[in-house]
């Protein structure tokens, strides 16, 4: 007699995998927030081509087809939204990108002062011992990174502490991106496509020539990335 063997049930396997976003919160005019955006892209181009993207919605007060208009001038410019924050779901239009929630920034806590006999942890830090090669995207939020070669044009290096490259910074390089002010950029010659503190940035357009070609660091004076030679 023949018998039929059953197949076995494949079991669906769920995993967790974080990403960074960019939070983008639009203001009235909805079109002079959109030159921002163009003044943005004109200066780096494809700087926010496959990155995630979320509309916080919450200072303007928009339509269910407002929004989907605001979302079609974004993704007309190459920017994807991935997900809207700060509006009800109750209403909007099938198409539009899902509203998100249990997001929250990624402000570092500052920890209270400990006694002596009890010092903090050290910050951690990666190593980088060869050069970042043009496409490649170095990302640690843990703390610095320090690369001992260069990194290459349209190459990106992202950190949560400082950033310390010991060749020539021809490509991206965005430091303190967990809410840390006071991270720096240190290069041994800088001719970055953009510099990044904290979420301020400068293109290689705002870099002055006699700054180029030369050792120097970055560093944010309130809200104004600078850049000083370090000889």
């Amino acid at each position: 007699m023949d018998s039929k063997v059953e197949p076995q049930r494949q079991v669906m396997r769920l995993r967790g995998r974080s990403y960074i976003a960019f939070v983008f919160s639009p203001f009235m005019p909805i079109v002079n927030w959109l030159e921002e955006i163009d003044a943005t892209l004109a200066r780096s181009p494809g700087f926010f081509v496959g990155r995630p993207i979320v509309l916080d919605l919450s200072a303007v007060d928009l339509s269910s087809h407002g929004i989907a208009h605001l979302v079609s001038n974004l993704e007309s410019r190459g920017i994807r939204v991935l997900g809207l924050e700060g509006v009800e779901a109750t209403g909007l239009d099938a198409g539009l990108p899902p509203v998100l929630i249990g997001g929250r920034g990624c402000a570092i806590e500052q920890a209270e002062p400990k006694q002596v006999e009890d010092p903090r942890p050290p910050t951690p830090s990666l190593l980088l011992q060869t050069p970042v090669r043009s496409g490649q995207r170095i990302v640690f939020a843990e703390g610095d990174i320090t690369v001992l070669g260069s990194v290459g044009s349209g190459a990106e290096i992202v950190a949560g502490g400082s950033i310390h490259v010991y060749g020539t910074l021809r490509g991206r390089a965005m430091a303190g991106i967990n809410g840390n002010a006071a991270a720096r950029i240190y290069c041994q010659k800088i001719e970055a496509e953009l510099v990044a503190i904290d979420g301020y940035y400068q293109t290689a357009e705002d870099i002055g020539e006699t700054l180029r070609r030369r050792p120097a660091q970055a560093w944010l004076d309130g809200e104004v990335i600078r850049i000083t030679p370090l000889n």
